[in-house]
């Protein structure tokens, strides 16, 4: 009667596959903190940078294409 009563219950559990359940600890690049980046302080940064390196080229395509 153990015996059914252990393969009835071994039978409602999915099988095991030999995963575990937590993911492996490391550290990401979002989890790295770093004192000295500035845009993680700032990220309104990127849009300005981006901003003036979008206008920085315009304005040299634009002197290469008047040649």
């Amino acid at each position: 009667m153990a015996d059914e009563a252990a393969q009835q219950e071994a039978a409602e559990l999915p099988p095991n596959q030999g995963a575990t359940a937590t993911r492996p600890l490391g550290e990401t690049p979002l989890t790295v903190g770093s004192e000295a980046d500035a845009f993680a302080e700032h990220p309104e940064m990127f849009v300005g940078a981006a901003f003036a390196g979008g206008f920085t080229l315009a304005m040299i395509l634009r002197r290469f294409a008047r040649r």
